[in-house]
């Protein structure tokens, strides 16, 4: 036995197998059986305690795999059943976390009380619900009394998880079950709602502070003190976190753990001067343990004020490990603290590793401390820069994977922003809040004071972030680009001496200069985005990039271009658009072009005319170009050509010498009827965009025969109001011929026409996840239990 290296059972080697056993299971596109799960969990946790060698880390592997999984089954299949989409239910509980006030709806979470007249799946669940002003009464909206913490008796129309699908898009669905959310839904008869006694609780009392912050601080930057405050970034528009990014400094602008750190450190001092005041407290507790256990308190008390985000909690976890060993008396090093830390997040709640918190926190700690061992407050400033280096480079992986960017202002920004906001802007906002809770109006001067501190800096990094080389946007790479970069930094932060250094740069290439996979000449490529209930398509040849539409956008609401095809066209690595198409001027398909044009000014702009699209050409028949070997010509409207809103719409078709693409924007029956009498050899296309959503108005029996299609796309919302597509028009085509993909089923469609044929594929198909709301539903169709989500 003695050549047997003994392994740990809480260890650092245990923390990561525990880890890498949840994202293995979560990595899969399905669940293993219930059943299977627990046992893979209960032989992990025995061998994971009686080995001794290093099998005791595969042990705890097994552990972390059947223990995710069955978090995760059981997450889903608490989530609303398929029986009662769309059901209406009267429903009471209270409000938790902080409700999200914008111009025309109320977002907030609603913890439904354990009512034995609601049905089981409803019974203490989560919900996750919007209030919407009503367009149609000039009574008052009552969506301003919504406050954290307030009991609500209300009637809501529920749905369960359901987001879009497309490449660097917000993962919705994965966040759901993260997050324990049963369904998502809005509130019905809002006039009805009953509001139950007055808002209590740690959340109630941070969205009155918040208030209290709003009014003490009249400048602007009133929402960075509640940040940094509270955890409260309510208040930060999307320009805001635009700066924030491209400067690098988001962990640093809601409370982390570093900020946790500081509070224990605060309590810490105070518990030791307070047993230097009494030294008789020393022979019940002696003044270090105290100490410690003060630290402790004051950092899940500031935890709480947080809203026990997962840097803050995983900060308390560490602060308490450290603690436990010091009321034990047992010396502890900083690896196994963060390695203790680990365990316990995972082994109350292993979805965690679903976060980018998760990783960026731990990751960045680890770096740190592998890197950094010898730091013993020698020279300050070589410390600090040492530090930046390592957490820059070490974590650059991990942000370009996570968030698809890289900031390359970061670094400089960090340089001022580290010292001056956590050492003066944060224990200003700190101390406010503190002053503020013992008694109202003490914490105002300390308000004030932060936003004075932060408004020294802040246009500074307005300047630096607004700098078109502050953030460099990558596209998606493979899987293997990450490992391949982590060692590559690994390498790079090994000592001086070390051979071979300048070769790990080539390590980066996958991650920092991946393939874009573009059609080669001649050839073209056609991404329908999944934007819901609307249009957006990204056409691509060689060397040139065309958008057709930029899907809906709500005035003072969400807006599809932002959120969605933003992030899909970087994600793909398109750097720059040549030209824009605006089929027509209706919301769901222009909605998106003014957040689009401020990311991608693209020199040319087409729209017909009367659209009223600002600086945008006339988008007239017979307008043709070429490029890469593709041929592009407009097909409708003629010159003249009333404005009509969908019968205006631009048609464009798309050809090469492998085949023809056919967009129609939202043209009816009428326009059809005149593109088959005036043009019908110039409508025959192996693939086209289904018109108007697969309205029942449109795709004549005539226009369907005339393109001949192979291949007929939907771009709709998922059981949206109107009914599109239509099963009268998605039986024509595939009578037809044609096969029909819907982006509300598939998510974003890939299509390629080239010299290897049509190619066609589904983002859904193309990344399956175990949480996928498709496969769900799906599945449960065919289980005979009706389950909400069947264990296979």
């Amino acid at each position: 036995m003695s050549g047997i290296i003994a392994a740990p059972p809480l260890g650092v080697g245990a923390a990561a197998a525990l880890v890498v056993g949840a994202l293995a299971c979560l990595l899969l596109p399905a669940l293993a059986p219930v059943a299977a799960l627990a046992a893979l969990l209960l032989v992990g946790l025995v061998a994971w305690w009686q080995r001794r060698d290093r099998w005791r880390w595969a042990a705890a592997a097994l552990f972390g795999f059947g223990l995710c999984g069955l978090h995760a089954a059981a997450s889903l299949h608490a989530q609303l059943p398929p029986a009662h989409e769309r059901d209406d239910f009267q429903v009471g509980g209270r409000v938790i976390g902080l409700p999200v006030h914008e111009a025309r709806r109320t977002r907030f979470d609603l913890r439904v009380d354990d009512d034995p007249a609601l049905p089981d799946f409803l019974r203490g669940a989560r919900l996750r619900l919007s209030w919407y002003d009503n367009e149609w009464s000039d009574a008052p909206s009552r969506r301003g009394e919504i406050v954290a913490g307030g009991e609500w008796e209300l009637r809501v129309r529920l749905r369960a998880p359901r987001g879009l699908r497309n490449p660097g898009s917000f993962d919705s669905e994965k966040h759901a079950m993260a997050q324990r959310v049963v369904a998502t839904g809005y509130v019905r008869a809002p006039e009805d709602a009953v509001q139950r006694g007055r808002p209590r609780g740690i959340d109630a009392w941070r969205d009155g502070m918040a208030a209290r912050i709003d009014v003490v601080v009249t400048s602007a930057s009133s929402r960075y003190v509640r940040a940094l405050a509270l955890g409260d970034t309510r208040a930060l528009a999307d320009h805001d976190w635009e700066i924030l990014r491209a400067t690098g400094l988001t962990h640093l602008i809601a409370i982390s753990g570093f900020h946790v750190g500081m509070v224990a450190g605060f309590f810490a001092l105070l518990g030791a001067g307070l047993w230097r005041l009494l030294p008789g407290l020393g022979r019940i507790v002696p003044r270090p343990q105290a100490s410690a256990a003060v630290a402790l308190a004051g950092a899940v008390g500031y935890a709480a004020v947080a809203g026990f985000a997962l840097p803050t909690v995983r900060t308390v976890l560490m602060i308490a490990v450290v603690v436990a060993a010091r009321l034990w008396r047992r010396p502890l090093r900083i690896a196994d603290a963060l390695a203790l830390a680990a365990i316990a997040v995972l082994l109350v709640d292993p979805l965690a590793v679903l976060s980018a918190g998760f990783w960026l926190s731990f990751a960045g700690v680890a770096w740190l401390v592998w890197c950094l061992p010898q730091a013993r407050g020698g020279n300050i400033a070589r410390e600090f820069l040492s530090a930046q280096w390592v957490a820059t480079l070490g974590l650059l992986p991990l942000t370009v994977i996570l968030f698809g960017q890289a900031s390359l202002a970061g670094p400089f920004a960090n340089l001022v922003a580290i010292p001056w906001w956590s050492l003066v802007v944060v224990p200003l906002s700190l101390v406010g809040t503190a002053l503020e809770g013992l008694h109202g109006g003490w914490g105002s001067g300390a308000w004030r004071l932060a936003a004075w501190a932060f408004d020294l800096s802040w246009p500074a990094f307005e300047r630096l972030g607004a700098s078109p080389l502050a953030l460099w946007w990558l596209p998606e790479p493979r899987w293997f680009a990450l490992p391949m970069a982590l060692a590559a930094a690994f390498w790079l932060l090994l000592p001086r001496g070390i051979p071979g250094k300048p070769l790990a740069a080539l390590l980066w290439l996958p991650l920092l200069w991946p393939d874009r996979q573009l059609p080669r000449h001649g050839e073209v490529e056609l991404v329908v985005i999944d934007v819901g209930q609307g249009l957006a398509l990204l056409v691509r040849t060689a060397r040139h990039a065309l958008l057709y539409d930029m899907g809906p956008a709500i005035p003072e609401g969400y807006d599809a271009g932002e959120r969605t095809v933003v992030p899909a066209l970087h994600a793909l690595g398109v750097r720059r658009l040549h030209t824009m198409v605006v089929s027509h001027g209706d919301a769901d398909h222009a909605g998106g072009l003014a957040a689009v044009r401020r990311r991608f000014p693209a020199p040319r702009l087409l729209a017909p005319e009367g659209a009223g699209i600002d600086g945008a050409a006339p988008c007239l028949a017979g307008t043709q170009w070429r490029r890469d070997g593709v041929a592009f010509r407009i097909l409708h409207p003629p010159l003249h050509f009333p404005y009509l809103r969908n019968e205006a719409s631009c048609v464009l078709r798309i050809e090469t010498a492998h085949g023809a693409m056919l967009l129609v924007g939202d043209i009816g029956a009428p326009v059809e009827e005149r593109l088959v009498g005036r043009v019908p050899g110039d409508l025959p296309a192996d693939v086209v965009v289904v018109g108007h959503h697969g309205s029942r108005h449109s795709s004549t029996p005539g226009f369907v025969s005339a393109t001949g299609a192979r291949l007929a796309l939907v771009s709709a919302g998922h059981g949206n109001r109107f009914g599109h597509p239509d099963g009268g028009v998605v039986a024509r085509w595939q009578a037809a011929g044609a096969t029909v993909l819907e982006t509300a089923t598939g998510g974003g469609l890939r299509i390629r026409l080239g010299a290897d044929g049509l190619e066609a594929g589904t983002e859904r198909q193309r990344r399956p996840r175990l949480w996928d709301a498709v496969r769900r539903l799906e599945r449960a169709a065919h289980s005979p239990a009706a389950l909400s989500y069947p264990p296979d």
